[in-house]
């Protein structure tokens, strides 16, 4: 007899999806599991969906005992088919090593790009109207208006973003960029002009070319071989003097101790910095106590939306495996 198809979840998301996934298996038999439940049965699990209440504060470099027991069952099982992530990237360690054994691996890509948008939006907003020094002085009870040529934060109109990374995340942002009145050089893996937006485009062999016109360097794209340290000494001495940089892209696509050096000497204008080499960014990072540098912990893309959005990709990748169909979002 055949077993039931058995799908490693969280409890949370069991409870709050149990109902949707019967009505899209329909009499097919099914065990939802969580990782526990499957180490005390030494279950095989065939289907995982690994949301964003299972990760939990780990990063890549730092596991939490529950996302180790998760990636635990399905090292463990024989034949796991299809796994799930709420994350838009498929960086993290396990998942080549998952597909290297024939699992199809599909991520919740765009379910946050609008969040990221608008987080990497609010850092280059920021920088852009000095909040970091606003707030220094607000911390020293100073009043301190930015009064004077030489304090004047400059029009954003007629600015040039050179945004790296046109998916999702780098498209929206795209959009808000140019209502802004930026001009909008975008950097991707093709030079074939995107559609519709008017903007110049260049390869990623093409980058160092358009560095020198970039009033912002915005990152937006996935961490691959070609894109890890992609922004190095020389790319970051390519920029012009006082131009800045936002990432909410990999930190590995940053060489941080370079960024580091040139915040330091003076030759960049400031950093809106979401995520790091390593993660959680150590205490004596140097990149806390700049100037002008705007740390957040890898929080760009949470909102109170993202599950929902997340679990309905979840679903509908569900039924179209059960239908035998090609599923959305394949990491290739």
């Amino acid at each position: 007899m055949t077993r039931p198809l058995r799908i490693l979840l969280s409890a949370e998301v069991r409870q709050a999806l149990a109902p949707a996934i019967a009505g899209v298996l329909g009499p097919r038999a099914f065990e939802l599991l969580t990782a526990a439940e499957a180490e005390a049965a030494q279950a095989d699990v065939d289907l995982a969906f690994i949301s964003r209440d299972v990760t939990g504060l780990s990063t890549k470099h730092v596991l939490t005992d529950g996302l180790q027991a998760f990636y635990a069952a399905l090292r463990r099982s024989a034949a796991p088919q299809w796994v799930h992530i709420h994350s838009a990237g498929a960086d993290r360690p396990i998942y080549p090593e998952l597909r290297a054994r024939g699992v199809q691996v599909t991520t919740s890509s765009g379910a946050n790009a609008e969040v990221v948008a608008h987080t990497a939006l609010a850092g280059l907003l920021a920088l852009a109207r000095r909040f970091p020094q606003l707030m220094a002085a607000q911390q020293a009870r100073l009043w301190a208006p930015l009064v004077g040529e030489a304090q004047a934060p400059r029009d954003l109109a007629g600015q040039t973003a050179v945004v790296v990374g046109w998916g999702p995340i780098g498209q929206r942002l795209g959009a808000f960029l140019r209502l802004l009145g930026l001009r909008l050089v975008v950097v991707r893996q093709s030079s074939t002009p995107v559609g519709g937006e008017g903007a110049e485009t260049v390869s990623f062999a093409g980058l160092s070319a358009v560095l020198p016109r970039a009033d912002w360097l915005v990152l937006a794209c996935p961490l691959t071989a070609q894109t890890r340290g992609l922004v190095n000494r020389e790319a970051l001495a390519a920029l012009p003097a006082g131009a800045c940089l936002v990432n909410v892209a990999r930190g590995e696509v940053v060489v941080e101790s370079d960024l580091v050096e040139a915040m330091k000497e003076g030759r960049l204008g400031g950093a809106y910095l979401d995520v790091f080499e390593h993660e959680p960014l150590g205490r004596d990072s140097p990149l806390w106590g700049l100037a002008n540098v705007i740390v957040t912990p890898h929080s760009a893309g949470h909102s109170d939306g993202n599950h929902r959005r997340v679990c309905e990709l979840f679903l509908a990748n569900l039924a179209r495996w059960h239908a035998g169909q090609p599923l959305q979002h394949t990491v290739a």
